[in-house]
């Protein structure tokens, strides 16, 4: 194929690339905001060291960064249906996502928590502030200034993650190619494109997250 039948193949496959990208960045955004909230609460566990509880919350962290995405992602679409649980396509890829990156959020949670200096904790209690307050005003918005790296990561992550879930029937954007590919036979251009429009969205994040950083840094030093 010429450059021009190239062209013609691309222009022709982008509005239906473009709708799968778009469900990519739905499924990540998602996900990630789930996820954080996931992650926040099993972090905040483990460091309350809550009897049963905390362990619960190791156990879940453990499974989840030992087993495969793909798996997990099959346990809960085509495994939970066997047991009465069913989810539609994208309730369960967001699903599946969510649960995965909320473990590895709650290390980096739980890390930047820790990270801040244990000082600090016993400042806030001097001044009559509670466990729960000190987290909320004092700590958190530290913890969040570490933790704004390892956070952009996991969803730049994320956004390479979901091409998963085109194995439960989600049209995000690899299985879109997919489709375009199997009217075109033409593989090697399309996943090109794919490729690009992945990065693209990757390093639009990259970006956010450098000028975050910067923000956030910059009220650190104030």
């Amino acid at each position: 194929m010429d450059m021009t039948g190239v062209m013609q193949l691309l222009l022709d496959a982008l509005p239906l690339m473009l709708k799968g990208a778009a469900w990519t960045l739905l499924l990540a955004v998602a996900s990630v905001i789930f996820g954080a909230l996931i992650g926040t609460l099993v972090a905040v566990t483990r460091l309350a060291r809550l009897p049963g509880l905390s362990q619960l919350a190791a156990l879940y962290v453990s499974c989840m960064r030992g087993t495969p995405l793909l798996v997990q992602l099959f346990v809960i679409y085509f495994g939970l249906p066997s047991i009465g649980i069913q989810f539609d396509p994208i309730s369960a890829g967001i699903l599946g996502l969510s649960l995965n990156v909320g473990a590895y959020l709650s290390e980096t949670i739980r890390g930047a928590i820790n990270g801040v200096e244990h000082g600090q904790w016993n400042a806030a209690r001097s001044l009559g502030l509670t466990q729960a307050q000190t987290l909320r005003h004092v700590i958190g918005p530290q913890a969040l200034r570490l933790a704004v790296p390892s956070l952009s990561n996991s969803l730049i992550s994320l956004i390479k993650d979901t091409s998963l879930v085109s194995v439960i029937a989600v049209s995000e954007l690899m299985l879109a190619t997919k489709e375009v590919i199997a009217t075109t036979f033409q593989p090697f251009p399309l996943y090109l494109a794919a490729a690009a429009i992945y990065w693209a969205m990757s390093a639009s994040f990259e970006t956010l997250q450098k000028k975050l950083e910067l923000r956030l840094n910059r009220s650190y030093l104030r």
